[in-house]
C-alpha cells in the first residue's frame, strides 16, 4: 500500500449547482475527473483532516465505483474515519441524519438525485458540511475555484476494494472504513418525531389501503424498514423497493408524469386512500390521495398548520421557509400563527443558516421537497410519515377532506409549474432574457384582470449572516393575488431547463374546486407573450407538468 500524487489537468465545468456537482456518467468515467473534483474539495475543507467523513449514494450506476475512489483519497489526504452506508446505500436525508449524530465534520452524497440513472444516465456528488445540510455557496464557490487550479490529486494504491456489503471495520492506511446499516440511525430519529403507535393502527385497518413506491431507488430498504417492519404495513404495499443501479429503466423523479400508475390508482381511479412516491436519492416525495395530487406548497402549508399533532412538534414552530418558486400557501399560516416565514432561493442550503439559528422549524419547495430541523435535507418519507400521522390523528378525515378544510380556512392558491427541458442554452438564455428587458414596463399592465404590482429579479439577503444572491429568478407580481416567475434549473445535465410557475389565489370556497390549469391560464398565455418560450423553441407544449 503506498501513497501517489497523480498528476491531473484542470476539468472546465466543475461548479457545483443547487444540489451538487451533477454530470453525465460519461464524464464522471474520464480519467482524472472524479479525483480532481474530490481533491478540490479535500483542498478546501482542511476540517476533515483526522475527523469523520459521512460517504454513501443513492446507488445508482458508477456509485460504488466513485465510492472505492474517495476512500482511497479520504485516506491519502489525512481522514481518520469514514462511515459509508452498507453497499454504499445512504439516502440523502439519512446522511444528514449520520454527520449530525455522529458528529462528523462533513460527508459527500453521491447523487443525481431524480435525474435517470444507468451507463448512459446521470451522476453527482454533493458536499456537505458538519452541520449536515449542502455546503453554502462561500464554500462551492471555493471548490469551484479550486478545480480551476489544480494540478495534482493524492490517493492510495491498494491490493483490494473495500468489502462494502458487510458491516464493520476496515483500514486503509491509518484510517478506518466503517461499513454502518444505513437505515439505523435514521430510523431512530424519524421514530422520535411521529407517533407510531397511531400511525400502526391505521396501518392495520382494513379499509385504509396504501402504497408507497420506492421508485427502484434508495428509499426502498429506508421503507420496508420502516412502513412495514416497525409499523406492520403489508409487505406489498411497499413496490419498486430494491434499489438498482438503472432505476430499472425509469425515471425516478416522484410526480404524476413519473408515477403514471400510482398516480392513476389514487388520483383517477379512487383505488388507494393514501399513496406516497420518493426520488432517487430518497429527499423528495410526492403525496397522493383519493382524488387529489397535493402540491408541495400546499403539502407544506398544511403540515405547518396541523404540525403539534405530531409529537416531535407538540410544542409548536419556530417558523416556516420556502423557496422563493414555492407557492404563497405557508405564508398564511405562518401569518395566523404569528411566526416568522422567510422566503429564499431555490436550493436547501439556504434553509441552513435558518435551520441553524432557529428561526425556523419547517421548510420546503416546489419541487417536492419537504422537512424540518430535524435534519438539513429534504426528506421523503418524514413527508409520508407526517402525512401518516395526520391521518392516524384526524380519525375518519381523508387526504381531500384535510385539503378542502385546509383551503377554507386559509385560501387555496392554485398553482402550476411548467419544465421545458433540455432546451438549447441559447434559446432559453434568449427567452429569459426577453422577459428580463421587459421587467421595468410591466408594472401596472393587466393580466386576466389583475393589475402588475411588482416585476423584478429575485434577490436574497440571508438575514443570519447577511450573505447576498442575486439573480435567483424572474418575478411577475399581482399584489396578494398572482404570480408569474421564470428561471433556469441548476439540476439538469442536458441544455438548460427552463422552469416556469404559475399562482392564483382563491379566498372563495364556491371557487376551490375549479380545473387548475383552466384557472392558471392567462398567466400562461401572458408568460409565452412575455418570454416567446415556445416560438423561440419550437415546443408545442411543456415536457412535464406538475
Amino acid at each position: 500500500m503506498s501513497l501517489r500524487e497523480v498528476a491531473t489537468p484542470a476539468f472546465e465545468g466543475q461548479k457545483p449547482g443547487t444540489s451538487g456537482l451533477r454530470k453525465k456518467v460519461t464524464v464522471f468515467q474520464q480519467p482524472g475527473y472524479l479525483e480532481s473534483f474530490v481533491q478540490a474539495v479535500f483542498d478546501c475543507a482542511p476540517e476533515l483532516q483526522g475527523g469523520t467523513l459521512v460517504l454513501g449514494g443513492d446507488g445508482r450506476f458508477f456509485n460504488r465505483s466513485a465510492i472505492q475512489i474517495i476512500l482511497r483519497m479520504a485516506a491519502a489526504n489525512g481522514i481518520d474515519r469514514v462511515l459509508v452506508g452498507q453497499g454504499g446505500i445512504l439516502s440523502t436525508p439519512a446522511a444528514s441524519a449520520v454527520i449530525r449524530r455522529h458528529r462528523a465534520r462533513g460527508g459527500l452524497v453521491l447523487s443525481a438525485s431524480h435525474n435517470p440513472g444507468g451507463p448512459d444516465g446521470d451522476f453527482g456528488i454533493k458536499y456537505n458540511i458538519a452541520n449536515g445540510g449542502p455546503a453554502p455557496e462561500a464554500v462551492t464557490e471555493a471548490i469551484y475555484k479550486r478545480t480551476q487550479t489544480i494540478r495534482h490529486y493524492r490517493i492510495f494504491d491498494t491490493d483490494a476494494p473495500v468489502n462494502l456489503d458487510a458491516i464493520g471495520n476496515r483500514k486503509i492506511g491509518n484510517m478506518t472504513v466503517t461499513v454502518i446499516d444505513p437505515v439505523d440511525d435514521y430510523a431512530v430519529l424519524l421514530g422520535g418525531l411521529f407517533d407510531f403507535d397511531a400511525i400502526r393502527a391505521l396501518l392495520a385497518r382494513k379499509d385504509f389501503r396504501f402504497r408507497f413506491d420506492a421508485m427502484h431507488a434508495v428509499t426502498g430498504p429506508y421503507a420496508k424498514r420502516l412502513l412495514v417492519e416497525m409499523l406492520g404495513a403489508p409487505a406489498k404495499s411497499v413496490i419498486n423497493a430494491e434499489p438498482l443501479e438503472d432505476f430499472g429503466g425509469g425515471h425516478p423523479d416522484p410526480n404524476p408524469v413519473y408515477a403514471p400508475e400510482l398516480y392513476k390508482a389514487a388520483v383517477l381511479d379512487g383505488e388507494l386512500d393514501f399513496a406516497a412516491a420518493s426520488d432517487g436519492d430518497g429527499d423528495r416525495n410526492m403525496i397522493l390521495g383519493k382524488g387529489i395530487a397535493v402540491t408541495p406548497s400546499d403539502s407544506l402549508a398544511v403540515l405547518a398548520a396541523n404540525a403539534t399533532l405530531a409529537p416531535g412538534y407538540a410544542k409548536g414552530i419556530a417558523g416556516v421557509a420556502r423557496s422563493m418558486p414555492t407557492s404563497r400557501a405557508p405564508d398564511a399560516v405562518a401569518r395566523a400563527l404569528k411566526i416568522e416565514c422567510f422566503e429564499t432561493p431555490t436550493g436547501w442550503k439556504f434553509f441552513g443558516n435558518l435551520l441553524d439559528a432557529g428561526r425556523i422549524t419547517l421548510c420546503g419547495e416546489e419541487s417536492y421537497g419537504t422537512s424540518s430541523d430535524h435534519v438539513r435535507e429534504k426528506d421523503g418519507l418524514w413527508a409520508v410519515l407526517f402525512w401518516l400521522n395526520l391521518l392516524a390523528v384526524k380519525r375518519g378525515e381523508t387526504v381531500l377532506s384535510i385539503l378542502q378544510a385546509h383551503w377554507k380556512r386559509y385560501g387555496r392558491h392554485y398553482y402550476s409549474r411548467h419544465d421545458y427541458e433540455a432546451v438549447d442554452a441559447r434559446q432559453a438564455t434568449e427567452a429569459l432574457n426577453r422577459l428580463r428587458a421587459a421587467l421595468p414596463s410591466l408594472p401596472g399592465q393587466k393580466v386576466g384582470g389583475m393589475v402588475v404590482t411588482a416585476a423584478d429579479d429575485f434577490a436574497y439577503r440571508d438575514p443570519v449572516d447577511g450573505s447576498e444572491s442575486k439573480g435567483q429568478g424572474l418575478r411577475v407580481i399581482c399584489g396578494e393575488q398572482a404570480r408569474l416567475i421564470a428561471r433556469l434549473s441548476g439540476t439538469g445535465t442536458e441544455g438548460a431547463t427552463v422552469r416556469l410557475y404559475f399562482e392564483l389565489f382563491e379566498a372563495d370556497p364556491a371557487k376551490q374546486a375549479d380545473d387548475v390549469q383552466a384557472r392558471l391560464q392567462p398567466l400562461i398565455d401572458f408568460a409565452e407573450i412575455q418570454t416567446g418560450l415556445r416560438k423561440i423553441t419550437g415546443r408545442a407544449a411543456p415536457d412535464v407538468i406538475t
